[in-house]
């Protein structure tokens, strides 16, 4: 996987990227966010996945909860991906608010096309 930096601004004691990369489990483009603390070249840290809830991408635990403050504190590479495929056409995508292009879904019938988010990640 090639990831293409998006954004990539100073936060607390680090620094927070956004990346973009072609998905072949997904069929389509998709955006994570890491967050890495300063820290010594060669220095291996801990890291954390966090996943958003329903309907959530990316940017919602990026942008609304301060983790940064923490993951510098403590020293913690922290990776969070967007939860669902944007911009992709499925059956069934507006029949509820709930569930659909912004749902973490985890398979979309008919099986025309099966997602799978554990695949993914």
């Amino acid at each position: 996987m090639v990831a293409e930096v998006v954004s990539s601004v100073r936060c607390f004691r680090g620094r927070q990227n956004v990346y973009k990369h072609h998905s072949d489990v997904l069929n389509c483009d998709m955006h994570f966010g890491a967050y890495i603390p300063d820290h010594k070249e060669g220095e291996r840290l801990p890291g954390l996945f966090y996943l958003s809830g329903l309907t959530c991408t990316h940017a919602n635990f990026m942008e609304k909860s301060g983790f940064q403050r923490f993951a510098s504190e403590y020293g913690i590479v922290v990776v969070h991906p967007d939860t669902s495929p944007r911009g992709v056409d499925l059956p069934s995508d507006s029949d509820s608010w709930d569930f659909g292009k912004g749902a973490a879904c985890q398979c979309i019938l008919p099986l025309i096309r099966c997602v799978h988010r554990s695949t993914y990640l």
